[in-house]
């Protein structure tokens, strides 16, 4: 019997597509250093409150698309093939990249447990970032791993997914807590708080980010067909999830602004692990290791079963082969996730500085899937309906304005454009070609 999405499964899935990598690894690399504590949070809890404008559209899309693929199959259905094309062109980028992006995360944890005796074999190097075959082979076992999961179908995957996500979730709580209350607090009074001047600037760094960072609220609607109770309910589930992930963000940003100055955060390999490492031991450390490995094994899981589900509704749509709409005995699109392993395999030979080049794009990417969901949410209802859908399109453009706009404080890196002009170029060849044979 095929395996049902219950509530706590859905929340885990989504919770776990949100509080990724990044929620531990950007407060030392990036939070600190360009936004301090309280513009994040004001960035966060902005950007929060526009991912819910944004979730209306997709609360009237779970009304009345009962198809797998998500934004993809909706767009598809009411704007037709080439706008339903862009959006899944997209979205594949988008969540296929999440994999290795998460899965060379792992990397990092081993790391900092073991030091760089995990580095050997050494291969070249790729925008300044040494590339070993030994981080290549730990983040190729972690993908085949999950895979190997995924094919096993839901019941596999949602068990593991719940239990990494609580010990997430508690891990983090207990970490914090300690922190906050053994820490002397003069440090993050003096350096973020007390002299603290609003920044627009600081703010935008964070907003411009959102998109990528809350990504996963998406995921529901690639598995709207596989769950036990209606569709319309998991919007307060998606809802949950996203200030939950808010929440967590600062959680673990105020942790690092506890122990260091945003100059000393940015020289340290891992400054939330440092920190927790050097004031409440090994055995905080190991909690907050187990949470990120909570987070990273989430990110994967989520973001390698909302790809097969849209690489299966792509291939039902006739935009590549059929062979990936086919399921298995487990009801799960088997090829499509073999298909995701393997292009995840390809990317951490081009090391992990690429690889962040290309996720930094999926804010973009992300960005153009919300706006056809608000805008098709304009465009089909009325009332209150109407007014939020539009305010939620608005706000996309406002995402992507703010990644693309010249002079802009989130503006993508020069590398992130080049690889977005290249993956629409291939996009726009592809279609081309292959059109007149779509459904």
């Amino acid at each position: 019997m095929r395996k049902r999405l219950n509530r706590i499964d859905i929340l885990s899935l989504a919770l776990g597509s949100i509080i990724g990598w990044g929620s531990f690894t950007l407060p030392g690399s990036k939070f600190l250093h360009e936004s301090g504590i309280i513009s994040t949070a004001i960035g966060f809890i902005l950007g929060g409150l526009a991912i819910v404008f944004i979730q209306k559209g997709y609360h009237i899309m779970m009304e009345k698309n009962d198809e797998d693929g998500g934004e993809f199959s909706y767009t598809y259905n009411n704007m037709g093939k080439a706008n339903g094309f862009i959006v899944g062109w997209s979205l594949t980028l988008c969540y296929i990249s999440m994999v290795p992006l998460n899965a060379t995360a792992f990397v990092l944890v081993i790391k900092k447990l073991f030091g760089t005796s995990v580095e050997f074999l050494y291969l070249y190097e790729i925008a300044g970032y040494p590339v070993y075959l030994s981080e290549i082979l730990i983040s190729s076992f972690i993908i085949i791993l999950f895979a190997f999961i995924n094919i096993k179908g839901l019941r596999a995957s949602s068990r593991v997914q719940n239990t990494m996500i609580l010990l997430l979730v508690l891990n983090v709580i207990i970490v914090f807590s300690v922190m906050i209350i053994k820490i002397d607090h003069n440090l993050i009074l003096e350096n973020y708080i007390i002299n603290y001047k609003f920044s627009m600037s600081e703010v935008a760094k964070i907003l411009a980010i959102v998109p990528f960072l809350f990504v996963g609220f998406d995921v529901i609607p690639q598995v709207s067909t596989d769950l036990n109770f209606e569709r319309t309910k998991a919007t307060k589930i998606a809802i949950i999830a996203i200030f939950t992930g808010v929440l967590f963000y600062n959680l673990l940003n105020i942790t690092t602004g506890l122990v260091y100055t945003s100059e000393k955060a940015l020289l340290e390999e891992w400054a939330l692990g440092s920190a927790v490492l050097d004031n409440i031991g090994n055995i905080g450390f190991l909690l907050l290791v187990i949470s990120l490995m909570g987070a990273v094994t989430g990110g994967i899981n989520g973001f390698m079963l909302s790809s097969s589900k849209l690489i299966g509704a792509l291939s039902k749509y006739k935009l590549i082969p059929d062979k990936f709409n086919i399921r298995n005995k487990n009801g799960v699109f088997e090829k499509s996730i073999k298909f995701v392993a393997i292009v995840s395999l390809i990317a951490p030979w081009l090391g992990r500085e690429v690889i962040i080049y290309i996720v930094d794009m999926s804010s973009l990417l992300a960005a153009i899937a919300y706006f056809y969901v608000c805008y098709i949410g304009y465009k089909t209802t009325i009332g209150i309906d109407r007014a939020l859908s539009i305010i939620g399109a608005l706000i996309s453009l406002t995402f992507m304005g703010l990644l693309i706009i010249p002079g802009s404080p989130g503006k993508l890196s020069n590398p992130s454009i080049i690889i977005m002009v290249l993956w629409m170029g291939i996009g726009f060849f592809y279609y081309k070609k292959h059109s007149t044979e779509m459904k």
